[in-house]
């Protein structure tokens, strides 16, 4: 992500300083073990892995992200990390899951740049998200990449599943790929039953409105989006144009410290909304991570 998102983003982003609430005390923060830190990891290097061309993850040969989940059986690989970001489906047997993941923004990609700089809303494809409500409004720009892949994606998972009897589906993505990868844990489990389905996503923008966010809160779906200290990503869009993130964040402070931050858009201090109230008080550098020693990228 470079500073040309910033700038489609900021005049708006500095307009929303006097339309939200004053920041709160720490509220119901707790840390998260080390050993709960540890877990995260192998998704981490799968969201790094997402950057990876599709020829690569193919073969599971692209290097650091692959080398550190060596027992990783891919069964698709899609993408051309132009007009379509990179995707990859496969199975872990260590982690007995199917791992989907979605490559996200790269400041040298200037599609990319534009799917993320386009805040329009719109609601969702009827045929792909059967039964949702028409309040349910989302990003477009985010929309149209993730439907872009979907059927695809689709197919890979219902292979994977079928060939290795798996029961849990889990969806990484970082930065564009957390958000893809978020409405790809909408759409899937109105498409695949019999199994459950675990989200991580790192340095995700907010992808939809309150109704958007309401839903992924009640849709039985294990939520997590890991903020990295001063990133700015993920409080763009503002909330001053009707975008909200859902719950589940987990904040990386400056101490080191995994937060994790009850509730939407937690205000407190050592959640990412109250510890960047405004994008210029971000870095985008810490964009790429570390998270628990992993940078995203290939």
């Amino acid at each position: 992500m470079s500073s040309l998102i910033l700038s489609t983003l900021l005049l708006a982003a500095v307009s929303s300083v006097n339309a939200i609430p004053a920041l709160r005390p720490r509220q119901s923060i707790t840390s998260l073990s080390s050993g709960k830190i540890d877990y995260f990891t192998p998704y981490s290097y799968y969201a790094g892995a997402g950057y990876c061309p599709a020829n690569e993850t193919a073969s599971w040969n692209c290097g650091t992200n692959c080398e550190a989940n060596s027992g990783f059986k891919p069964v698709a690989s899609g993408g051309d990390g132009d007009s379509t970001q990179y995707w990859f489906v496969g199975y872990d047997p260590s982690l007995t899951t199917v791992i989907v993941s979605h490559q996200g923004t790269k400041p040298s990609d200037f599609l990319s740049l534009l799917t993320d700089g386009d805040i329009a809303k719109t609601t969702l494809d009827s045929d792909l998200f059967p039964g949702l409500s028409s309040d349910i409004e989302v990003h477009e720009g985010f929309a149209d990449a993730q439907s872009s892949t979907a059927s695809d994606v689709l197919s890979a998972v219902q292979k994977a599943i079928s060939t290795y009897s798996a029961k849990q589906v889990t969806i990484v993505g970082h930065s564009l790929g957390g958000a893809i990868a978020l409405l790809d844990a909408v759409y899937l489990p109105l498409h695949v039953s019999d199994v459950s389905f675990t989200y991580i996503g790192y340095g995700l923008p907010r992808v939809g409105n309150q109704a958007f966010a309401d839903y992924v809160d009640g849709m039985g779906v294990s939520i997590t989006h890991v903020n990295n200290e001063e990133d700015p990503i993920p409080i763009v869009p503002g909330r001053f144009l009707g975008y909200a993130h859902p719950s589940g964040e987990v904040h990386i402070a400056d101490s080191g410290e995994w937060a994790s931050c009850p509730g939407q858009d937690n205000t407190s201090t050592q959640c990412s909304t109250g510890d960047v109230p405004n994008i210029v008080d971000g870095t985008l550098s810490e964009h790429d991570g570390p998270y628990n020693g992993v940078h995203m990228g290939c």
